[in-house]
């Protein structure tokens, strides 16, 4: 766990802005997608076999098994099962009324000069879903109703399958809950590129959402442009502004610390003692912690108290790491949040635990890494749109005036048979 002042900020992200991806990661997951282009489901079964804990012959999961695990958990876990049951549907109202805010419109710029906006879902998406350490069985969620509220026709979901050939159970069962329309049980970079390219049985998809490790991360970024993505995650992180609490800073620390030894739990607090209390407070909670292993990990990583002298300073560090969860635990959160910036998601008030976030509070927690919450935000119903513009016109005042300014832009840039085109509209 690294301790420093602001002063010394600076020096130290800067350092960890030097560090660069390995190229021999790169060149791996770029072998995987040439052999999955050029061999489809064969290469897929091979790489499953190498990296996955089987290579099930059939790719697609039969849906009556999804169904079943569906029942399934409501018979062995039934309080998992309703909790799901919530997460979903208060996942699914929050999609909702960001879909409200999508609309279809047009809108008369000038006289002869109509233009509009239909908002269209795209086709086919697909979820990844990992099942690494733990299976992400909220995620299934957080992709998969976004998806179905902006209207994808087909939503498919895939997960890495276990040692009998299928996703985890309790992954399918969410599947089911979600609506999804196919489930395939494939895991990795091979998952990825069967989906954006397509093989013999996997469908060529529109859009892939979800995390994954580097690999899978890396796999989304060489495909780009084949494919839409909603973004490229690194490891998770979380940010907490707290001035007092330090058992509260400790416990929500370790909630991140604990997904992976690559997590970044950081703090920024205003006194040398609230940062030796928290680190008390670490030890103490990891004592008794299951995934102790891996949070004092990732804390001995990445882990990072920032002891800040004035609010002004704190907000400039914040807004520099950009992170993916931001808390905001401090006596007076809305005198801060209109001067924050950069954030997948915000944790306003010491109520509003980054795992609420997680889990249940309805907001998507797959969101922006690295840095990226500086130009980009969280998945959403959005990814799983498309915004499409058009243009109706007639003889009109405004329609003459855009024309003529059209054609004269268009000699300007060289593009003679674009003037033309617009005079024979002008002059037939």
């Amino acid at each position: 766990m690294n301790r420093i002042t602001s002063i010394d900020f600076d020096a130290y992200w800067q350092g960890i802005a030097l560090q660069q991806e390995d190229p021999s990661l790169i060149a791996a997951v770029q072998e995987i997608i040439t052999a999955v282009r050029r061999e489809g489901d064969k290469a897929v079964r091979r790489f499953a076999l190498q990296f996955d804990k089987s290579a099930p012959e059939t790719l697609e999961v039969p849906s009556g098994l999804v169904q079943a695990a569906g029942e399934q958990l409501k018979q062995a876990e039934p309080e998992l099962a309703a909790a799901l049951e919530v997460a979903a549907d208060h996942i699914r109202g929050f999609s909702l009324q960001q879909k409200a805010q999508m609309v279809n419109f047009e809108y008369t710029l000038a006289p002869g000069l109509l233009t509009g906006q239909r908002v269209v879902p795209v086709q086919r998406a697909a979820v990844y879903v990992p099942a690494g350490r733990f299976p992400l069985i909220s995620t299934v969620l957080m992709g998969l109703i976004p998806a179905s509220v902006a209207g994808v026709e087909e939503r498919i979901l895939s997960s890495p399958p276990l040692e009998a050939g299928l996703p985890d159970t309790r992954i399918m069962a969410a599947a089911h809950l979600a609506g999804a329309s196919r489930v395939f049980a494939m895991g990795g970079a091979q998952a990825i590129a069967a989906l954006a390219l397509g093989t013999q049985t996997v469908p060529k998809v529109d859009v892939i959402v979800g995390p994954g490790n580097k690999y899978v991360a890396a796999a989304k970024r060489l495909l780009f442009g084949e494919v839409g993505i909603d973004l490229v995650a690194g490891p998770t992180d979380v940010l907490i502004i707290a001035e007092e609490a330090p058992d509260l800073i400790a416990a929500d620390m370790l909630a991140q610390a604990e997904h992976d030894p690559d997590a970044r739990a950081r703090a920024l607090v205003p006194s040398p003692v609230l940062a030796d209390q928290v680190l008390q407070r670490l030890e103490l909670r990891l004592s008794g912690l299951p995934t102790a292993s891996i949070a004092r990990s990732s804390l001995d990583t990445g882990g990072l108290i920032i002891i800040y002298r004035s609010k002004a300073e704190a907000i400039r560090i914040a807004n520099t790491i950009a992170p993916e969860h931001l808390e905001l635990q401090v006596a007076d959160p809305e005198g801060w949040v209109p001067h924050l910036k950069h954030y997948g998601s915000l944790f306003i008030g010491k109520y509003a635990a980054e795992a609420l976030g997680d889990y249940s509070a309805g907001i998507n927690h797959t969101l922006p890494t690295s840095g990226s919450a500086r130009f980009t935000g969280g998945l959403s119903v959005r990814h799983f749109l498309k915004t499409l513009t058009t243009l109706r016109c007639t003889p009109g005042t405004g329609y003459d005036q855009a024309c003529q300014a059209a054609e004269r832009i268009a000699r300007s840039e060289g593009l003679l048979a674009h003037a033309e085109s617009l005079l024979s509209r002008i002059h037939p």
